[in-house]
């Protein structure tokens, strides 16, 4: 069981974390589109593997499958 303040950690490093990845994925130099397709990550490293799993079940992320969480309040993009 985490704290509050150790799961307010881990979502704001997993929020930073989504933003670092979208903003590569939309800078590349690739033609087409610079929208990003990146809907959801792997949790940063740094935090206890349950701390997501407690996020998810808080309804703050939301757990994809294979490690793979995304936001729980955004929509997803479509590939």
């Amino acid at each position: 069981m985490a704290t509050e303040e150790e799961k307010k950690h881990a979502y704001k490093a997993f929020k930073k974390r989504l933003k670092l990845m979208r903003l590569d994925d939309q800078s590349g130099l690739s033609p087409g589109s610079k929208t990003s397709k990146i809907g959801g990550i792997t949790p940063p490293p740094g935090h206890p593997p349950g701390i997501w799993d407690e996020l998810a079940r808080d309804g703050k992320l939301k757990k994809e499958g294979h490690g793979i969480y995304s936001m729980a309040n955004e929509i997803q993009p479509r590939s």
